[in-house]
């Protein structure tokens, strides 16, 4: 059975004590690693609070408590707030990429990958990246600090998944693959926000299923 993509944040493990902490394992984390520890539960933290509590409600001392660490924390890791948001979706996407990549380099090339091809778009898409970001493009409307911060990153999503759907395309030209790629994207989150302002359910696999007999169409050499 093929997993889903819903990406979800990982939660900080705690520190080994002497108690557990075996005859190999090293007794002090360098600096870096504990920025790194840092840093990484800020963004899962911060990812959290925009999936439960949404955006508005999203304040630095609340991503702070779920972290577990100091305001000065984000301050020394983040300039500002719109660049934690950033971060912490790139963060998200990064996860999101590897799994897309792992598991659409497992399809064949052509028409018969391409109903699955959509089916895993549709989960990445519609996941936790989707709410996170949804929350965030909704704020960005009248916040162009977080605007400008935000777009490359769904760019960089995009670009990076582009390249692995026109590999699964096969032979259908590029042009015609990258209009295949942007209209599964395009569906998929529209068919995201549906599920999250409670659209039927039922309608949108019907809608889905339709989506992939049309798609499967674009290698019929008369459309």
């Amino acid at each position: 059975m093929r997993a889903g993509l819903n990406v979800k944040t990982d939660r900080r493990e705690p520190d080994v004590t002497e108690a557990t902490r075996g005859p190999h394992t090293r007794a002090h984390r360098t600096q870096a690693e504990r920025r790194e520890q840092t840093r990484t539960a800020l963004l899962d933290a911060t990812i959290d609070c925009l999936v439960e509590i949404g955006y508005a409600r999203t304040s630095v001392q609340e991503i702070c408590a779920r972290a577990g660490v100091s305001k000065g924390a984000v301050q020394h890791h983040f300039s500002a707030k719109a660049e934690l948001m950033a971060a912490a979706v790139a963060h998200l996407t990064t996860k999101l990429k590897s799994q897309l990549a792992a598991s659409l380099g497992t399809l064949p090339s052509g028409a018969d990958g391409i109903p699955t091809a959509i089916d895993l778009l549709w989960e990445g898409y519609s996941g936790t990246l989707s709410k996170a970001v949804t929350e965030l493009w909704v704020a960005a409307r009248t916040d162009p600090e977080l605007r400008a911060a935000i777009r490359p990153v769904d760019r960089a999503l995009g670009r990076a998944t582009m390249e692995h759907i026109t590999a699964v395309a096969g032979d259908l030209p590029r042009e015609r693959a990258e209009i295949l790629f942007w209209l599964t994207v395009n569906l998929t989150r529209g068919l995201a926000l549906d599920a999250e302002l409670g659209g039927d359910p039922v309608r949108r696999k019907e809608l889905l299923e339709e989506w992939k007999r049309i798609a499967v169409s674009f290698y019929r050499p008369d459309l």
